[in-house]
């Protein structure tokens, strides 16, 4: 069984402790504010954990030459760096601002409403989520991903965009396009956090080999 280090042991870090051997792994380091578990041995790294820790965490990992799934929003403005560090230790990162598969799925399912629509003139969008009061990122990379894939696919018309935090809602997607005519809504919602766990998991066995960066998408439907 292949020995698994968890770097951030929140909510989101115990519950890959709890799914880990589902997948065939042995947790064998817990990293945190408050434990800091020996590294070695370990085959792969899964991070989730705050994202001002994040360069940090990925730049001690990638140095020990282990591969390193992270899980945590909000950071993405160092990925080039982070690349960099990856590449300099001969590594492996698999990113996403989502681990939900039905997310990715969802995804390519808006960029390809967007595709259909680019030249539909009369077609307005939107593009909303709300995730838990706690979450520190608005809007979320999740749609701001979304968003992303509407502009890669074509779609070159304004995109109003907007963000709710409440409560301990676990994330909901929404993308509309809207005419005089008609409505089309594409909605994704999240009923807990153990889709984004188990994605995770999986990234983690799929990364154990590899090197070099990549996304969730990659792990699910090649690069």
């Amino acid at each position: 069984m292949p020995n698994l280090a968890i770097v951030g042991y929140g909510k989101m870090g115990r519950l890959i402790h709890q799914l880990a051997p589902e997948y065939g792994f042995t947790v064998t380091a817990r990293v945190d504010l408050d434990r800091d578990e020996s590294l070695d041995g370990a085959d792969v790294a899964v991070e989730f954990s705050v994202p001002a820790s994040v360069v940090g965490n990925v730049t001690k990992v990638a140095a020990l030459g282990i591969p390193i799934v992270v899980g945590t929003t909000g950071w993405l403005d160092h990925l080039e760096a982070m690349k960099g560090i990856v590449a300099k230790h001969n590594s492996a990162l698999v990113w996403s601002p989502n681990f939900s598969v039905g997310v990715n799925v969802f995804t390519r399912l808006v960029g390809e409403a967007a595709r259909l629509l680019q030249n539909e003139r009369e077609y307005g969008s939107w593009a909303w989520e709300i995730h838990h009061s706690t979450k520190k990122d608005a809007p979320s990379g999740t749609l701001l991903k979304l968003v992303e894939q509407m502009r890669a696919s074509g779609f070159d018309r304004a995109i109003d965009t907007s963000s709710s935090r409440a409560g301990a809602h676990p994330g909901t997607h929404e993308i509309g396009f809207d005419s005089a005519a008609d409505t089309i809504t594409l909605r994704h919602t999240a009923r807990s956090r153990e889709g984004f766990a188990r994605g995770a998991l999986k990234a983690a066995q799929w990364i154990i080999g590899r090197k070099g960066c990549y996304e969730f998408s990659d792990v699910l439907f090649g690069g």
